[in-house]
């Protein structure tokens, strides 16, 4: 197996995951709050699910080739695949996290509104926790995404050991070098953490919590 490609993936897939969750949840929770302008805003988001990786690539490197930030090029490092990553990972963070919101029982929050609690103390204290399982699931969905991430990665990255070239890239160049048996290790691997992280998400979300059924425990 190719280890390196392994812990860079899972570097990636850690970073990845670590910061785009925080966004999620925000703009998860502002969505449930839009009205007329919703449905632009969730297109939008969900751009990465319906165009081809090669093309969001395309347009990131006419957009950051051959720039850097705080002297880090954008393109063709570590850093630029993770930026890439972040934004094709949009839709696996946000929705999860959105559907938790819009199950939570309305009556809850009127009854916190009652009470005299802020929308911050509402959103920290009651929706925030309710919401878990679509966090987790968020959390579960994008890192195993961006394990197996390839067209953005490829496009943005190349295939440099050790900064860029990820296990989806390696297997690539496994089959191109006819390595049947090392290609099908890896894809084994990406085949296995990809079962149990739908699992996961499927499974918190067939289980209902007491304020998704009108309040009653």
């Amino acid at each position: 197996m190719d280890i390196e490609a392994i812990l860079l993936s899972l570097k990636l897939a850690f970073w990845t995951m670590a910061l785009i969750l925080p966004f999620g949840i925000w703009a998860a929770h502002r969505l449930v709050k839009l009205n007329r302008s919703r449905p632009w805003f969730e297109a939008a988001l969900a751009l990465p699910l319906v165009l081809p990786p090669t093309v969001l690539g395309y347009y990131f490197l006419v957009g950051f080739g051959g720039k850097s930030l705080f002297g880090i090029p954008l393109v063709f490092s570590f850093f630029g695949i993770l930026l890439a990553s972040l934004f094709v990972n949009l839709p696996f963070a946000i929705q999860p996290i959105q559907r938790a919101f819009e199950n939570i029982n309305p009556e809850i929050r009127e009854a916190a509104e009652v009470s005299g609690l802020s929308n911050w103390q509402i959103f920290r204290l009651i929706e925030l926790p309710l919401a878990w399982r679509g966090i987790v699931s968020a959390g579960v969905l994008t890192f195993a995404h961006t394990l197996g991430e390839f067209g953005v990665v490829l496009m943005v990255g190349g295939a440099i050991p050790g900064e860029t070239k990820t296990i989806s890239i390696s297997i690539y160049d496994k089959v191109q070098s006819f390595d049947s048996a090392g290609a099908g290790s890896l894809s084994l691997l990406l085949l296995g953490i990809s079962l149990v992280a739908i699992a996961i998400s499927y499974g918190l979300f067939g289980r209902k919590t007491p304020s998704q059924r009108g309040g009653r425990a």
